[in-house]
C-alpha cells in the first residue's frame, strides 16, 4: 500500500539577524548585519501508511510544529522533500487542500463573535458540502462530542473544552483524508480531554483517516498512537512503537514495594535512587540490567510483602531522551 505521506531529508532553516547591544552595537547591526541560521528541521525521514495514527514526540522548539506546517504547504521547505496524498504540499492545489486539515490548539478558526453553528455554515459554503450531508455530519459529531446544545452560543462564550470539540468539527466536516493535530488537548479539563480522544480514535477508525498528533500530554499519545515519532533539535532520533521508545532510551525501572514495617531511607539508597518513601511503601529508581538481582536482594534482606518492576512513565524515559541528546549545537 502506498504511503499517504513522504519525508525526505527534510530541513527547514531560518536565517536571523543577531543584534547586538547598545547604540553602537545597534548601529553596526544596521550597516553591517551578522547572520545566524537556525535549524528547526534538520534533515528528517518518515513516511505514514493510510490509516496510521502517528504520536509526533519533542520539546519545545525541536521543529515538530515547523513541520507540521511544511506538511500542510504553510511552509516552505530549505531542503528535502515533501509528499502528501501525491501533492507537492506548498503548492496548495485545491484538491490537496480539501483532502488534508490542520488543528493547532493555539490558533483558532471559529468566528469568535458569531455562534459556532455560522462558522460551521461557513466551512459548508467553503467545501460545498451538500445541506443533507453537512447536516447529518454536524448531528453526529456534534451528538459525539456532547456540544449540540451549545451550537447557538457566541464562541467566544464557550469553554475552552467546547471551542476546541467544533474547532476539530470544523476540521472534520469535509471529511479530509489527513489530519495534522498541533496540541489539540492544551488546556483543556480532563473530561474534555477524554471526550476529544474518544472522538479522534472513532474518526480515525471508521474513516480511515490518516494522523499526524503532536502532543505534550502524554494520555493523548499513551491513548492513540500506534507509532511515535521522536525529534530532538530537529533532528528524528526515534520511529517506532511507543513500546520500543522505552526499550530502546530506558536504562532504568522503577521498583515499587512494600513492607511489614516502616522502612528508613538509609536501608533503601543501597539498592538504588530513592523517588518515593512513605511508611512501609517506597519507590527505587534502578538499573535496567540489575532489576531481577536487586529484587531478589530486597526479598531476602527486607521483611518485603509486595513487590513490582516496572517500566518507568513515557515522560521520564522522553526526558531522559532529551538529556541524552544535549542542547542543540
Amino acid at each position: 500500500m502506498a504511503p499517504v505521506i513522504r519525508v525526505a531529508n527534510l530541513s527547514k532553516v531560518y536565517r536571523t539577524v543577531r543584534r547586538k547591544a547598545g547604540l553602537a552595537g545597534a548601529l553596526k547591526t544596521l550597516f553591517r548585519p551578522e547572520y545566524l541560521e537556525v535549524r528547526a528541521v534538520d534533515g528528517i525521514t518518515f513516511q505514514l501508511a493510510p490509516g496510521e495514527f502517528v504520536g509526533f514526540l519533542g520539546p519545545n522548539g525541536a521543529g515538530k510544529t515547523t513541520t507540521l506546517k511544511m506538511l500542510s504547504g504553510l511552509l516552505l521547505p530549505s531542503a528535502g522533500s515533501v509528499q502528501v496524498l501525491g501533492y507537492d504540499p506548498w503548492k496548495r492545489a485545491d484538491d490537496f487542500r480539501r483532502s488534508i486539515s490542520l488543528v493547532m490548539g493555539q490558533k483558532n478558526q471559529l468566528w469568535w463573535d458569531l455562534p459556532a453553528r455560522d462558522s460551521l455554515e461557513l466551512n459548508r459554503e467553503i467545501y460545498g458540502i451538500p445541506a443533507d450531508r453537512w447536516t447529518r455530519l454536524v448531528g453526529e459529531m456534534t451528538e459525539r462530542l456532547e456540544v449540540g446544545h451549545r451550537m447557538e452560543v457566541q464562541v467566544r462564550e464557550l469553554s475552552l473544552g467546547e471551542r476546541m470539540k467544533f474547532e476539530l468539527i470544523a476540521s472534520l466536516l469535509h471529511e479530509p483524508r489527513v489530519l495534522f493535530l498541533d496540541e489539540p488537548t492544551i488546556g483543556v479539563d480532563v473530561v474534555s480531554q477524554q471526550r476529544i480522544r474518544e472522538f479522534l480514535r472513532e474518526v480515525n477508525r471508521r474513516n480511515n483517516t490518516t494522523v499526524l498528533l503532536t502532543s505534550h500530554n502524554m494520555n493523548d499519545i499513551k491513548g492513540l498512537a500506534d507509532r511515535v515519532l521522536l525529534i530532538s533539535h530537529g533532528k528524528l532520533v526515534h520511529d517506532g512503537p511507543l513500546a520500543s521508545l522505552v526499550s530502546r532510551w530506558s536504562g532504568f525501572k522503577h521498583l515499587r514495594l512494600t513492607a511489614a514495617r516502616d522502612l528508613a531511607r538509609e536501608e533503601l539508597e543501597r539498592y538504588g535512587e530513592v523517588l518515593d518513601l512513605e511508611g512501609p511503601s517506597a519507590s527505587l529508581k534502578i538499573p535496567h540490567e540489575k532489576a531481577a538481582a536487586l529484587a531478589g536482594e530486597l526479598l531476602a534482606r527486607l521483611p518485603v510483602a509486595d513487590i513490582s518492576i516496572e517500566d518507568p512513565p513515557i515522560e521520564d524515559v522522553i526526558a531522559e531522551v532529551f538529556r541524552e541528546q544535549g542542547p542543540p549545537t
